[in-house]
C-alpha cells in the first residue's frame, strides 16, 4: 500500500510572483497544498488565485518573523516588535525573546489571531495551519497556534522536524517531540514524518531524490515536504536576503521526475484532507 506525501509551497502571498509560481507547481506539478501569507504584500492577488484554483489546498502561514510587517500595531503587540514595530528577521531572535521571558502570550494570540482571520476571509476551506520559519516549534507559540486551530476548527498542524546533527538539530527534535504531544492531546492531525526544514531554498531535484529516500527508509505512513518555489528573475524576491533559489525549486516541482522519484518511493500524492480522512 502506498504511503500519503502532502507538498506543500509555503509563502503564497510573499510575491505576485511566487503565487504564479506556486500556482505552475500545482496544476503542471506534484504541490497538492500551500500556506498563505497574511502579511503578505501579494495577499490580495494570492487570494484570488486560491479561489480560482480549488484542487489547490490552502492553510495558513502565519508569521512573528519576516521581512514584512505585522498587522497590528506596535502599541498592540509590544513584545514581538522593535520600536520601528517591525517583526525581527530571523526565528533566534523569537528564540532568544522565549528564553528571557519576553514573549507575552496575548501578543502572540493577537497577531496571529488577526492573521488567521485575514486567511479565513478568503473564503475557502483552510485544512491546516503552520508558522513562518517554523516558530511554533517555540513552546509559547505552539500553545497558540494549537488553541487557534481548534477553536477555528482546523483540523491539522504541520511537524517540522530536523535531521542536522549538533545543537540545533537536537533542539529541533526536542522541540518537535513536544509540539506532537501537544497536538495530540488536542485531537488534531499532522503526518508522521517530515523534510524540508534542512531543504529550506535548495530543495533541487537531487536534493528531493534524498529526502523521499530519507522519508521512504523510515517508513512512516504519511509525511510532508514544504517547498519555496518562485519565478525566475522576479525582481520582488530581491529585498529577501535568504539565498533561496526559488527558481530551481519551481523547475524540480513541475520536472516529470519528481512526480517519479515520489511513486517510485512508494508514496501518493493527496492533502491535509486526505490525511483528516484516514483518522476517521
Amino acid at each position: 500500500m502506498s504511503h500519503l506525501l502532502i507538498v506543500t509551497a509555503d509563502d503564497l502571498g510573499l510575491t505576485a510572483g511566487v503565487g504564479r509560481a506556486i500556482r505552475r507547481a500545482h496544476l503542471e506539478g506534484i504541490v497538492t497544498a500551500t500556506t498563505l501569507l497574511a502579511v503578505g504584500r501579494a495577499f490580495d492577488a494570492a487570494a484570488t488565485m486560491v479561489r480560482d484554483t480549488p484542487t489547490l489546498e490552502l492553510g495558513a502561514h502565519l508569521a512573528l518573523v519576516g521581512e514584512d510587517p505585522p498587522l497590528l500595531s506596535a502599541r498592540e503587540v509590544p513584545t514581538l516588535v522593535n520600536s520601528r514595530g517591525e517583526f525581527p528577521r530571523s526565528y533566534r531572535t523569537v528564540v532568544a525573546r522565549g528564553l528571557a521571558g519576553r514573549i507575552d502570550p496575548d501578543d502572540v494570540r493577537r497577531e496571529l489571531g488577526a492573521q488567521l482571520e485575514r486567511v479565513l476571509g478568503v473564503g475557502v476551506p483552510v485544512t491546516h495551519v503552520d508558522t513562518h520559519q517554523h516558530t511554533h516549534l517555540w513552546p509559547v507559540v505552539a500553545r497558540v497556534v494549537t488553541e487557534l486551530a481548534v477553536e477555528h476548527s482546523i483540523p491539522a498542524v504541520r511537524l517540522p522536524g530536523s535531521r542536522r546533527r549538533g545543537v540545533v538539530g537536537a533542539g529541533v527534535a526536542v522541540l518537535r517531540g513536544l509540539l506532537a504531544r501537544r497536538l495530540r492531546g488536542a485531537g488534531l492531525a499532522t503526518t508522521t514524518d517530515y523534510a524540508g526544514l534542512d531543504e529550506a531554498g535548495f530543495l533541487d531535484l537531487a536534493a528531493m531524490g534524498r529526502a523521499l529516500d530519507g522519508l521512504a527508509r523510515r517508513g512512516r505512513p504519511t509525511a510532508e515536504i514544504n517547498a519555496h518555489p518562485g519565478e525566475p528573475g522576479d525582481p520582488d524576491l530581491r529585498r529577501f536576503g535568504w539565498g533561496y533559489h526559488w527558481s530551481e525549486e519551481l523547475e524540480m516541482l513541475t520536472d516529470p521526475r519528481a512526480r517519479t522519484l515520489v511513486e517510485d518511493r512508494g508514496y501518493r500524492l493527496g492533502g491535509f484532507a486526505d490525511l483528516v480522512a484516514a483518522r476517521s
